[in-house]
């Protein structure tokens, strides 16, 4: 089975269809205020109830508290929750919705927190002083590695781009690609020539259906 694609940052209708009509299986939305990308809960809404069943509705959170979470997730119609801050791995157990941990990765030590969280998957992320993520580094791929022995599908983020995807599965082989700023033309903003292209690279012709199937 192909590797599947997130991209994430989605701010506009128009960005996701064309996410959607690139091949991307799932969507992220950045319910983050302080986050350059951030979408309200009522645009998120909007749009999400445009797509179709089989993409994957991801809502990007930070340190939010759970019912804040728990009411967005609902009234929104998210599929999977992706926490981006310091949640413990009990408040990630809390949820009916598939969740995701996000982890920035600096050096092997990064990974000492993996195995306490029992989500779906692990998020790793580059690890850049006074940023959450979307900055377009990536890290060493290496410690993926590491952190795929560990037995949990990974999702790799971090500095990915049309030119670089094909490295990242052959070196990585990730359960999916999260991808942000390396398909926009400014934060938020998609080009869809950078989607279609990243995707073609990655998987081809073979698009996914479910990104938990």
């Amino acid at each position: 089975m192909s590797v599947r694609i997130k991209i994430c940052g989605i701010t506009s209708l128009v960005d996701a269809t064309a996410a959607i009509e690139a091949g991307a299986d799932a969507l992220g939305f950045m319910l983050y205020e302080q986050s350059s990308r951030f979408i309200t809960p009522q645009n998120a809404k909007t749009i999400i109830r445009e797509l179709p069943d089989y993409v994957t509705k991801v809502g990007v959170f930070v340190d939010a508290d759970f019912d804040t979470v728990n009411y967005t997730a609902e009234t929104v119609g998210l599929d999977t929750l992706q926490f981006h801050g310091s949640e413990t791995p009990d408040f990630c157990s809390k949820f009916q919705q598939n969740t995701i941990k996000a982890f920035r990765v600096k050096d092997s030590e990064s990974l000492c927190r993996l195995h306490h969280y029992n989500t779906n998957a692990w998020l790793l992320d580059s690890y850049v002083k006074g940023s959450l993520g979307g900055t377009g580094e990536k890290f060493n791929w290496n410690l993926a590695l590491e952190a795929k022995r560990l037995g949990k599908p990974i999702i790799l983020a971090g500095g990915l781009t049309p030119d670089n995807v094909r490295d990242a599965i052959n070196q990585v082989d990730p359960f999916c690609l999260d991808v942000s700023s390396g398909v926009e033309s400014a934060p938020g903003i998609k080009e869809a020539s950078k989607m279609t292209k990243l995707i073609t690279n990655a998987k081809g012709s073979s698009i996914g259906k479910d990104l938990w199937s």
